[in-house]
This record gives C-alpha cells, structure tokens and sequence, in this order.
C-alpha cells in the first residue's frame, strides 16, 4: 500500500510537471514560430525586391543599347543621304520601303508596276 501510495504521487508530480513545462514551452514556441515566420517573409520581400531591381536594371541595360543601335542607324542613313548627295531619290526611296518590308514578318514583297505589298495572311 505504501508503494501505491508512492507511486501515485510520483505519478501526480509528473504530471504536474508536465503540464507546468507546456505551460512554460508553449508560449516560448509560439514566439520562436512567429519570429521564424517575420524572418521567412522578411527574406522573401528581400528577393523579391531584388528581382525587381535586377529587372529594372536589366530593362534600363536593354533600352540604353536600343537608343545606341537607332544613333548608328541614323548615322547610316546620314551616310547614305551624304552619298545620295543629300537627295532622296526615288530609287533610294523604293530601296528603304522594300527593307522596312523585310523586317515585317507578316508581309511578303512581289515587286509589282504598282509596288503593292501582298499580305500572307494565313500564315
């Protein structure tokens, strides 16, 4: 009987100090999680915010190159008015609408009398 008794207040202290220990840990947890969870967003919102510079760079990169190929393509056509004696001739004319004409994906050139596109439109 003096075992039992023994045992059950073993058993009582355990548990007392079990559920002391939860009450302790469970709060301690609670904002261990939520302060895993701000770092976790805080990262994220990091990156993102990267990406979007990266991008923007990247954009700022693509337009600068653009705005030096459209100089050199006017220092062409400079060049060529320059050897053209600075008159546009019609020849020169028909020359630069056929090239434009190329560059469209969407429009075969026949040369005609009357110099009319021919659209594929089924393509």
């Amino acid at each position: 009987m003096k075992h039992d008794v023994v045992a059950i207040f073993v058993a009582f202290v355990l548990v007392v100090g079990l559920i002391a220990g939860a009450m302790y840990a469970i709060p301690k947890y609670r904002i261990w999680s939520r302060e895993m969870r701000g770092r976790a967003a805080l990262a994220e919102a990091e990156w993102d915010r990267q990406i979007l510079i990266r991008e923007a760079e990247a954009t700022l990169e693509a337009e600068i190159l653009n705005a030096q190929a459209e100089i050199e393509r006017a220092k062409g056509m400079a060049a060529a008015m320059e050897i053209e004696n600075g008159m546009l001739t019609e020849t020169y004319i028909r020359y630069l609408w056929v090239r434009y004409m190329a560059d469209n994906e969407n429009v075969i050139y026949i040369p005609t009398e009357a110099a009319i596109p021919i659209l594929e439109i089924g393509r």
